[in-house]
C-alpha cells in the first residue's frame, strides 16, 4: 500500500459510498427511493469516514485534489507529489463511479429523468447563477480544508514518508463534510472535491445509460475551480493565523 495506491482506494471507497446513496435516494424502485437530503448527506459523510480511515495511515487520505493543493499552498506537503495524488484521486473517483452505474443498472434503466440520472454521479445547481453557485463551492471548501489545517497543523511524519491529517483522524473528517452538507450543500449539492465531481461526470459521458441526456459540462468547471480556490483560500488565512 503506497501512498499513490492508497488514494487510489479511498478515493474509490468514497466515491462507491458516496455516488451509491445518490443512487440508492434517487433512482426508482431502490429501497432508499425517495429518503431524502438527510439520508444523503449522512451517506457521504459515512462515505468520507471509509474512505480515510483506509487511506489514512498510508497517504493522509487527501482523497481530494483540493485538499492536496491547499495543503501545499500552506507547506504542509511537497509540491513534487501534487500531480500523483491528483492522478490517484481521479482514477479512484472514476473506478468508484463506474462501479455504482454497474450495480444499478436495472434502476437507471427504470428511471425516466436524464437528470435525475446524471445527479447520481455528478452535481447540478438547485438554481443555476454561476457567481453564486462558484461561491458556495469556495465556501464550503474553505470550510472542510481551513478546518483540517487549523485543528490539525496537517504536518509529515516523523520520517517525512506517510502524510498525516494529526489527531484529526477519520470521525472528526467525516463530521465536518455532514455539516457542509447540511448547512451549505443544498444549492449545488457541494461538491467540494474536483475529483469527485468531474470523475464520476466523465464515467457518466461514456458508459451506456438508457435516455441519460446531458452530461452537464456547461457547469462543469465551477466544482473545479470552486473547491480549488477555496483551498487556497483556506491555506493563505490558515497561514495568515499561524
Amino acid at each position: 500500500m503506497t501512498p499513490f495506491i492508497a488514494e487510489i482506494v479511498g478515493t474509490f471507497l468514497l466515491m462507491l459510498l458516496g455516488c451509491g446513496v445518490n443512487a440508492n435516494v434517487s433512482l426508482q424502485k431502490t429501497y432508499g427511493s425517495g429518503s431524502g437530503w438527510i439520508v444523503i448527506t449522512t451517506g457521504w459523510a459515512f462515505a468520507v469516514y471509509t474512505g480515510v480511515v483506509v487511506a489514512g495511515p498510508y497517504s493522509g487520505a487527501h482523497l481530494n485534489p483540493a485538499v492536496t493543493i491547499g495543503l501545499a499552498v500552506a507547506g504542509e506537503f511537497p509540491v513534487g507529489d501534487i500531480a500523483p495524488y491528483i492522478i490517484a484521486q481521479f482514477i479512484g473517483a472514476m473506478l468508484g463511479a463506474f462501479s455504482v452505474w454497474l450495480m444499478n443498472k436495472d434502476h437507471f434503466n427504470i428511471t425516466p429523468d436524464g437528470d435525475t440520472k446524471r445527479g447520481v454521479f455528478c452535481n447540478a445547481p438547485a438554481i443555476p447563477n454561476t457567481f453564486l453557485n462558484l461561491l458556495t463551492e469556495i465556501l464550503g471548501t474553505f470550510v472542510l480544508v481551513f478546518a483540517v489545517l487549523y485543528f490539525t497543523d496537517a504536518t509529515l511524519s516523523s520520517d517525512n514518508t506517510i502524510i498525516g491529517l494529526g489527531s484529526l483522524g477519520a470521525l472528526p473528517v467525516a463530521l465536518i463534510v455532514w455539516g457542509i452538507g447540511l448547512s451549505l450543500g443544498g444549492t449545488t449539492g457541494y461538491a467540494i472535491n474536483p475529483a469527485r465531481d468531474m470523475g464520476p461526470r466523465i464515467v457518466h459521458a461514456l458508459v451506456p445509460i438508457k435516455d441519460k441526456g446531458s452530461s452537464g459540462w456547461g457547469y462543469s468547471w465551477i466544482p473545479v475551480v470552486g473547491p480549488i480556490l477555496g483551498a487556497i483560500l483556506a491555506a493563505g488565512i490558515a497561514m495568515l493565523l499561524g
